[in-house]
């Protein structure tokens, strides 16, 4: 390591006497910081790792229960389009009954109506799981709380 410097007359810089305060360079500083940062990631790699796992695996369970919910939605939907216009002339279907057909009709049609951008939203995290895409993951969060908060609000009160 190279002796410490020390201002000397006239504004220059010298070698410091033995004895005199040294300073810490900026660059031992942030070598070592950096090599902190390097042994904490190495120490928990198992576990980031294995975030990203479980991660994608929930996001792949949710595009495949995304994916059946929007098969048996386009199937309600459409007996409900046929049956709700014969079932609204007929007196005899009680009035709580009919008002839970048109509930479910809603239902279905707002999990189709969201499809497209569920599917993309899912597809783009996975991506970014996949491919450690920071980025892609990040941009998506406000996206997977919105569909979280639609899901939530299609619940049963």
């Amino acid at each position: 390591m190279p002796a410490p410097i020390k201002a000397v007359a006239k504004g220059g810089f010298g070698p410091a006497k033995p004895g005199t305060t040294s300073i810490v360079r900026f660059s031992d500083q942030l070598t070592n910081s950096i090599t902190d940062v390097a042994k904490i990631i190495e120490q928990h790699k198992g576990m980031i790792d294995s975030i990203q796992e479980i991660a994608l695996e929930l996001t792949t369970s949710i595009g495949t229960l995304h994916t059946l919910t929007v098969k048996y939605a386009r199937t309600a939907n459409q007996i409900l389009d046929v049956l709700l216009p014969i079932l609204k002339n007929l007196p005899l279907i009680p009035k709580n009954i009919m008002q839970m057909l048109v509930n479910l009709e809603v239902t279905t049609q707002k999990i189709i109506d969201n499809e497209a951008s569920t599917s993309r939203t899912i597809t783009d995290v996975s991506a970014g799981l996949r491919t450690g895409d920071v980025n892609k993951i990040k941009g998506h969060a406000g996206q997977l709380q919105v569909v979280t908060k639609t899901l939530t609000d299609m619940l049963p009160k």
